[in-house]
């Protein structure tokens, strides 16, 4: 036990090493640029001034959003897809395949769950106890349920899902952008420091390292952001690409995808202002999805329906705690009144 727990920490602590790697390599790029390149090395004010605030634009906003693309914890689902205690005890005391199959199938009726797992059942989570909503998957490195999950990024040590994916992209988008900016501002001088126009100088490295590892991260980074832009545009996730998701009808790789305005709006929310902002914005709540075919969402099991149903429930549900709860109260004092003793003060009257 202590053992598997010494490893679980080690685990936990070296699963932050590309964070610290992606980190060093920014804070140099920061000295690097800001100091041996404009304060050092540049002789023009105004075109110091400029280089130096456009960069830090750029700065912020990279660190901004790796921020939330880290931080953020990956959505979960909600309690409605746990599994009350009369149905675990049925479930797990139900000791046929088919039994237990039919049990899920009924929990799910109440359930806006539409994708089905590869043998048409229900999808269910033995370690979360979950029923998984459409889309959602379990991460053995979180150790979680993550809603709308696309992968387990180690860049950023986080799921990537419904909760931080549009902070993901945008991520993608400004270390792009970052990468470009300064790829395109550094060379000029380095190709002056190699025809030796510039002295020699420290100033020197650091602006071919510069423009290399600029030039790098910005091709490795352009195949990946252009690839989750594809993914946006079909309004899949990375499993979904290489897993299509099954529903009653069967395999749909385009099951989720509504349009490209519609499939837009659900990472980056309607109002476009925000679009390129690192907040959230995302539609809905992760945990029922917009299909295309109408015979998914209408004739077989409306989602319109469940909605409203799934409110009702919890309506219903909100309205029996609040009975029970003056159930209680009042049960308290009554217990109070027959129990509790007489007020012993008598007022006696004298004549004087």
């Amino acid at each position: 036990m202590a053992l598997s727990r010494g490893l679980r920490c080690c685990q936990r602590i070296f699963s932050w090493i590309p964070v610290v790697i992606i980190s060093s390599v920014v804070l140099w790029s920061y000295y690097a640029y800001v100091f041996e390149l404009c304060f050092f090395t540049i002789s023009n004010t105004l075109e110091k001034v400029t280089y130096i605030l456009v960069f830090h634009v750029c700065f912020v906003m990279f660190c901004w959003t790796y921020w939330k693309a880290i931080f953020t914890p990956p959505a979960t689902p909600s309690k409605k897809f746990h599994m009350s205690y009369t149905d675990k005890e049925r479930y797990e005391m139900e000791e046929r395949p088919d039994a237990q199959k039919q049990i899920l199938f009924d929990i799910a009726k109440r359930l806006p769950i539409f994708t089905r797992a590869a043998s048409g059942a229900i999808r269910f989570c033995d370690r979360c106890q979950f029923l998984k909503p459409d889309r959602c998957h379990h991460c053995s490195v979180c150790e979680t349920c993550v809603l709308k999950m696309d992968h387990h990024c180690p860049w950023v040590n986080n799921c990537v899902g419904y909760s931080n994916y549009k902070y993901f992209l945008l991520f993608l988008s400004y270390s792009s952008i970052y990468c470009v900016f300064i790829a395109s501002t550094v060379f000029r001088y380095f190709l002056k420091f190699w025809m030796g126009e510039l002295p020699n100088g420290p100033a020197k490295f650091h602006v071919l390292f510069l423009l290399f590892v600029s030039v790098m991260f910005f091709v490795s980074l352009e195949f990946l952001l252009g690839y989750h832009c594809w993914l946006v545009a079909k309004n899949r996730s990375t499993l979904e690409a290489f897993s299509a998701p099954v529903f009653q009808g069967g395999p749909d790789k385009n099951g989720f995808n509504v349009g490209m305005r519609r499939n837009l709006q659900q990472v980056f929310g309607e109002d476009r202002r925000l679009w390129f902002v690192p907040v959230f914005t995302s539609q809905g709540d992760g945990q029922y999805f917009p299909m295309k075919s109408l015979s998914y969402s209408e004739s077989n099991n409306p989602l319109l329906a469940n909605e409203e149903k799934w409110d009702d429930d919890e309506e219903d549900e909100e309205e029996q705690e609040e009975e029970e709860q003056q159930r209680r109260g009042r049960r308290v004092s009554d217990e109070e009144d027959t129990d509790g003793p007489d007020d012993p003060s008598v007022t006696i009257e004298i004549d004087s």
